[in-house]
């Protein structure tokens, strides 16, 4: 089939090289290159760097509802589109211009997390299962009927890095075989169950400040879901590395610093491994903790 590939992040690019070995790829849309890191540098994305090495054609447009950049993909005919992570609402007149319309690769269980972060999100709430989901897009967030599903268990210990990289491979799969049932004229469309959709919004940097008056499994599960962006936070101070623990105490008091720091939270306490000041190295927890006068019997807000 003639495919168009919307996608931006590293986690759209393992669907965009599925779909190009299998499909001819007439067009690949990323976002425009930004500036990113400390010296502000224009980066391009990793689609539009990969659709590149590939030699496939690329759009960047500053907005995918311009005329010009609609009027350019419909000039294409394409028979299907495929949208990763792309990171805009895609408009009306975009949705019907391929023959078999638009479907997306989302990284979750639908109805469950909708929205621009479910990995996270999902880490965040202590889910223990996650999957894909192939679903036909519609003018609603994460709303229209689903095609496949495929699930995968989240291990206790796993960050946000390692559970997007198995789930893009995993998506970019899921995605082949409905490409095949859609050729073959079998796939088959499922309405969602909307009363049981939950939402997955951006993460906010403020949501990484620490609350020992949560239990120290939800601290843990924050930081997986935070790592590595924004991180959890104790004051103005980034705790790099930690674990939950089993110990006791009020909420916020430091129970001990030997090679580690232990911080007492609701129903356990948390093992700080390693801590990071503004602008400085991450570096092991006790040196930070002494550094910053913190002694066992303080407690921390």
């Amino acid at each position: 089939m003639r495919i168009v590939v919307l996608g931006t992040p590293d986690f759209a690019v393992p669907t965009l090289e599925a779909v190009a070995r299998e499909h001819e790829v007439v067009l690949v849309i990323a976002q425009p290159d930004k500036p990113a890191g400390r010296g502000m540098k224009i980066h391009a994305p990793a689609v539009a760097v990969r659709a590149r090495e590939l030699g496939l054609p690329l759009l960047q447009p500053p907005r995918i509802r311009n005329e010009d950049a609609l009027a350019q993909i419909a000039q294409l005919a394409p028979d299907l589109g495929v949208v990763i992570a792309y990171g805009k609402i895609l408009p009306a007149a975009l949705l019907q211009i391929p023959r078999h319309g638009f479907f997306n690769v989302h990284a979750s269980v639908l109805p469950r997390w909708r929205g621009a972060a479910p990995i996270q999100r999902a880490i965040e709430a202590g889910d223990r299962v996650t999957g894909v989901t192939i679903m036909r897009v519609d003018e609603e967030l994460d709303h229209g009927p689903m095609l496949r599903i495929d699930t995968t268990e989240i291990g206790p210990d796993e960050r946000t890095p390692q559970l997007a990289a198995r789930l893009s491979t995993l998506g970019a799969e899921a995605l082949l075989k409905t490409l095949r049932d859609i050729e073959n004229g079998v796939a088959v469309e499922t309405p969602q169950d909307h009363e049981r959709a939950t939402l997955a919004p951006k993460i906010e940097k403020a949501e990484g400040q620490i609350r020992f008056a949560e239990t120290a499994r939800q601290i843990y599960d924050r930081f997986r879901a935070f790592d590595p962006w924004p991180g959890v936070f104790a004051q103005d101070i980034k705790l790099t590395d930690i674990r939950a623990h089993d110990a006791s105490g009020e909420p916020g008091t430091i129970l001990s610093i030997d090679d580690d720091v232990i911080i007492a939270a609701r129903d356990g306490a948390i093992r700080v491994l390693e801590m990071q000041r503004p602008g400085k190295p991450r570096t092991p927890a006790a040196a930070v903790a002494r550094g910053l006068g913190w002694r066992a019997g303080d407690r921390l807000p």
